[in-house]
């Protein structure tokens, strides 16, 4: 069982990241690898992108490299304020939730399977003549898989009926692009939905003690 660190009634704030620490520390990772990009030269963020993405060519090259450093950067810096509201609505309650340990499990599987995956498949349209071969170099960078796995876990998490909504939802954001002629992105957002919601095992025997924290 997973017990959490007990909130600080009288600092909201700090119980929510202490809480949640994992989640605050990819966020701040994030933020730093952003500023990066928005001071260097057009030149340099150029390379920066390519180096870190895992796109088919750094997979061959640098398969271990591609798949960690890939998590760490996006690729449009202003973007970052909608990924740090994002982190907030749902890597952070998940995070509360499972403990940071069965919350990383989760994403890191999601990531990692959607991008090898995804890029798989891509590879195959490009041996077939479906897809360029210049799309071996696409930039392929972000951490919006590990995203679409915390959306997917947290379905466990909703009470009631709204949770077929909130699943209804998720299927109908995720799927639409997917079935009318998605990318290879696409792709393996659905494929990091579904190891969310395949994660519903290491969603028992879960204890919390926590109360969401009151921000006045």
């Amino acid at each position: 069982m997973i017990e959490h660190i007990e909130p600080e009634p009288s600092r909201p704030l700090r119980s929510w990241i202490r809480s949640s620490p994992g989640t605050h520390i990819w966020l701040l990772i994030i933020t730093v690898t952003s500023v990066i990009v928005v001071i260097a030269l057009d030149r340099v963020e150029h390379v920066l992108l390519h180096r870190n993405s895992s796109n088919i060519h750094e997979l061959v090259d640098h398969p271990v490299r591609a798949l960690v450093s890939s998590a760490f950067w996006i690729e449009n810096p202003a973007s970052l304020a909608l990924y740090a509201l994002l982190f907030e609505i749902f890597h952070a309650p998940v995070e509360r939730w499972l403990g940071t340990l069965r919350w990383l499990v989760i994403v890191t599987t999601a990531h990692v399977v959607a991008t090898l995956v995804s890029q798989k498949v891509l590879l195959m349209a490009i041996e077939d003549h479906r897809a360029p071969r210049s799309m071996t170099h696409v930039v392929d960078i972000g951490v919006s898989y590990g995203l679409a796995a915390a959306a997917g876990v947290l379905t466990y998490r909703i009470p009631g009926p709204w949770r077929w909504f909130y699943l209804a939802g998720l299927l109908v954001f995720f799927g639409i692009p997917l079935v009318t002629g998605g990318t290879f992105t696409d792709l393996g957002h659905a494929i990091a939905l579904s190891v969310g919601m395949l994660a519903w095992p290491l969603t028992r025997n879960v204890v919390s003690r926590e109360t969401p924290p009151r921000f006045t």
